[in-house]
């Protein structure tokens, strides 16, 4: 398939993701006005932590420089977006799941969440038909893991990261931008379905992209990209 088709398609298939979404809210569900929620979770013990996050359908933000473990700002019209947040620790390690209440989401929902930068990370965020806009560059991550849905996501690693990290990408039928620092090693495999991959400030050598002049590096983050219906471009800047 060409660049062209391949683009119409994706477009095609956003608009039928769209309108799947828009029609859930005609099954009877009472929207009501905005809620507005606050979440806390006090720093502890922890030395790592992983954070899940899973939104269907709505608008996600999350950044580093919390005070705290987290801080969540959640705003939603609809009872089954309402979130919930889960909390375990066992010392050294804890675990944060964040997830709607319900199944099924209609409605509006607005998610802004800040992390801390020196407690080590492993964040998996999985998107619905949602927007991401994460800006991850300065927490102090030990792996990334994006599953995308039929949202969009635009993704900011550039930063200085202390430590080598893992980053995996599973393509759904949406769209996701990646920048990356060039001031450390990339290493990256990209394998595209049905929609593309794009890659940009990298250099294909033996089936990897890297950054040159950065092989040696002693931070590197390893990327295995696997591309759905959507469009995934990785850029190096």
């Amino acid at each position: 398939m060409g660049q062209t088709g391949a683009a119409m398609l994706v477009k095609r298939t956003l608009l039928i993701a769209g309108i799947a979404t828009l029609a859930g809210c005609g099954t009877g569900v009472r929207l009501g006005p905005m809620e507005h929620e606050t979440k806390v979770l006090e720093l502890d013990k922890s030395e790592m932590t992983r954070v899940e996050l899973k939104i269907g359908a709505g608008t996600l933000r999350v950044e580093g420089a919390s005070p705290k473990l987290m801080e969540g700002n959640f705003d939603y019209n609809d009872p089954g977006s309402k979130p919930q947040v889960e909390y375990h620790s066992t010392g050294v390690r804890s675990d944060i799941e964040v997830h709607p209440s319900g199944t099924v989401q209609h409605g509006d929902s607005k998610w802004d969440i800040r992390l801390n930068d020196s407690v080590g990370m492993d964040l998996v965020v999985k998107m619905g038909a949602g927007e991401a806009h994460l800006n991850l560059g300065s927490l102090n991550l030990r792996s990334v893991a994006f599953d995308l849905g039929a949202g969009e996501v635009d993704a900011d690693l550039r930063g200085n990261p202390k430590r080598s990290y893992d980053v995996q990408i599973n393509g759904g039928v949406g769209q996701a931008t990646v920048h990356l620092p060039r001031s450390v090693g990339i290493s990256a495999t990209a394998v595209g379905g049905i929609g593309q991959v794009n890659v940009s400030g990298l250099e294909k050598r033996n089936g990897r992209w890297i950054n040159p002049g950065h092989e040696n590096a002693p931070v590197t983050i390893r990327l295995d990209v696997k591309g759905g219906v959507g469009q995934i471009d990785l850029v190096a800047e």
